[in-house]
């Protein structure tokens, strides 16, 4: 009974964000929504992503032209990691052996921006010829979004989403935090806006923000509403990637919940398999994918059991267990 109400709830297709409520149209989230999301999208995820990952990341090319502080990439070591081509190839076969009939997230990035990979759209060509039930979800900062880019972004198919990290629409804010020129990035957002308006793309364009303050966050939401009024915002709150980031006046406890992100699976440039999109620096890594099957790592028994019971974060083991990420 429970399960089936959690469906009705969170069982949105893979085109739509999957909410509880639609978190584009509030100007802040709160923490109890949040919670309370997780936990319905972890159980209505049981039944058909028990034994096939949800979403999978692959960084191909771990490099961003940004220098967010809320980011782990700064002070990441294997900037710069060039995925080999073979490895690639092999991944995406080894996804192969997900049924057709389950559909999955697949996102060609992790801590890195993936306009930035001169092999982009090669991948997602191959993704597209032997992974149809594959769709794609894209983030960026925006600053390689030029229009040579966008043309080939056209092109494939699948796409689920396109996030945008914008930020800050302050320039000041933005080139301090950002480390690049908000100027270049406006200009090619507003390529992407004319585009969209013409009807280049079928999927939803988001733009998004990493929480500074209620107050700077709503601004920040009307400013896009008023620019960009095709495109979706959302404020995502500030997460420190298991310790790996300071939050300052943000952080919390972990929370009494469970983990939708036990479902992904989150490939790094090197082939190791982070335990999740929060370990950004792979310093806990659950296999190898040079090593191993895509599935055969999945579906250990102690990820597996996670995905089973749903047990508290706070009781999972590490590093679950001092992971204080919310999200939706």
């Amino acid at each position: 009974m429970l399960k089936d109400l959690v469906k009705q709830l969170v069982g949105r297709t893979l085109r739509q964000p999957q909410a509880i409520e639609n978190f584009s149209d509030v100007t802040f989230y709160e923490e109890s929504d949040l919670a309370r999301w997780i936990t319905q999208k972890a159980v209505s995820l049981q039944d058909a992503y028990m034994e096939y990952p949800a979403l999978v990341h692959i960084e191909s090319l771990a490099q961003c032209n940004a220098s967010c502080s809320f980011c782990p990439y700064p002070t990441m070591e294997r900037k710069g990691t060039r995925m080999p081509d073979a490895l690639i190839e092999k991944i995406i076969e080894d996804l192969t052996a997900i049924p057709r009939s389950v559909r999955f997230l697949l996102s060609p990035y992790k801590i890195s921006d993936p306009f930035l990979e001169p092999r982009l759209f090669d991948i997602l060509a191959r993704v597209n010829e032997k992974l149809p039930h594959a769709a794609v979800s894209l983030i960026t900062n925006g600053a390689a979004l030029t229009e040579a880019n966008l043309l080939k972004l056209a092109r494939v198919k699948n796409v689920n989403y396109l996030t945008v990290s914008l930020n800050f629409h302050d320039p000041v804010e933005y080139e301090e935090v950002m480390g690049m020129p908000q100027a270049r990035t406006l200009r090619r957002l507003d390529i992407l806006k004319t585009m969209y308006a013409k009807g280049a793309f079928d999927f939803p364009v988001r733009i998004t923000r990493v929480s500074v303050s209620r107050h700077e966050d709503q601004g920040f939401v009307q400013w896009v509403k008023a620019n960009y009024p095709d495109f979706e915002v959302y404020i995502l709150p500030r997460n420190d990637w298991l310790g790996g980031v300071d939050t300052g006046n943000f952080a919390r406890g972990v929370p009494d919940v469970p983990c939708h992100r036990w479902f992904d699976f989150s490939i790094t440039a090197t082939g190791k398999v982070a335990m999740c999109c929060m370990d950004g620096k792979a310093e806990y890594p659950k296999g190898d994918v040079n090593q191993h099957h895509v599935l055969e790592i999945y579906n250990q028994p102690f990820l597996r059991k996670l995905r089973e019971t749903l047990v508290s974060r706070r009781t999972a083991g590490a590093p679950c267990d001092r992971c204080t990420y919310l999200s939706y």
